[in-house]
């Protein structure tokens, strides 16, 4: 397992990557997710604003979600690029 790294020094250009971030459970979770900026936002259609930016992750085979990080490891997955 890579040593988790803070996620103010995880890429934003996009490319996925293994976060680290807690639900409101309390619960810790681990998630493939991307970092989306308002500009790729609204390049894949929609209605979007500044509170949309931020970092993505499937929450189940359909859902995303928008989530907060906490931390991020080097070693990204390798799924195919959803938006």
């Amino acid at each position: 397992m890579s040593a988790k790294l803070p996620i103010a020094s995880a890429p934003t250009d996009g490319s996925k990557v293994t976060v680290y971030w807690t639900d409101r459970d309390g619960q810790e979770n681990e998630s493939v997710a991307q970092y989306r900026s308002l500009d790729r936002l609204k390049a894949s259609g929609g209605q979007w604003d500044d509170s949309d930016t931020g970092w993505w992750a499937y929450v189940d085979s359909d859902t995303q979600k928008r989530i907060s990080p906490h931390s991020w490891a080097k070693s990204g997955g390798s799924d195919e690029d959803d938006e």
